[in-house]
């Protein structure tokens, strides 16, 4: 409940700064991301840590996640490796996708990793700015 609930939330949240949004997109619809219907998201991609790393990557390819995330088209801001949690990737996209991945992730993902999503927006530039100010 908690997926459906934050990925509502990026989808609305880019509808609202969005006034095209209105048209119903289909998935894969291959739209660079603009500054007017990017999105970013920061996925957890949490280990099943009471099975092997080995068990869990041949589930991975036999589910074809290699093959399909992330998808063609979409920017991969930032994959880290976050030790003993698992993966933590954040990308930017095209709100329109957001679907797109959603669904790669719940059919090829699942399993084994369990799943958090957070709307992620770059405050790097600010927070900078903001320190040297301030000296």
């Amino acid at each position: 409940m908690r997926l459906v609930t934050t990925v509502l939330a990026v989808a609305l949240t880019g509808a609202m700064f969005n006034s095209d949004t209105i048209a119903q997109t289909t998935p894969g619809d291959n739209a660079a991301p603009t500054s007017d219907n990017a999105v970013m998201i920061t996925i957890f991609f949490k280990h099943d840590q009471s099975r092997p790393l080995e068990e869990l990557n041949a589930q991975l390819r036999k589910q074809g996640y290699y093959k399909a995330f992330p998808p063609s088209g979409i920017e991969v801001v930032s994959w880290y490796v976050m030790m003993g949690i698992g993966q933590v990737v954040t990308l930017r996209l095209p709100a329109s996708r957001l679907r797109e991945v959603n669904r790669i992730i719940e059919d090829k993902a699942w399993g084994a990793y369990h799943t958090e999503f957070y709307p992620t927006y770059d405050y790097k530039a600010i927070g900078i700015a903001a320190h040297e100010k301030a000296q």
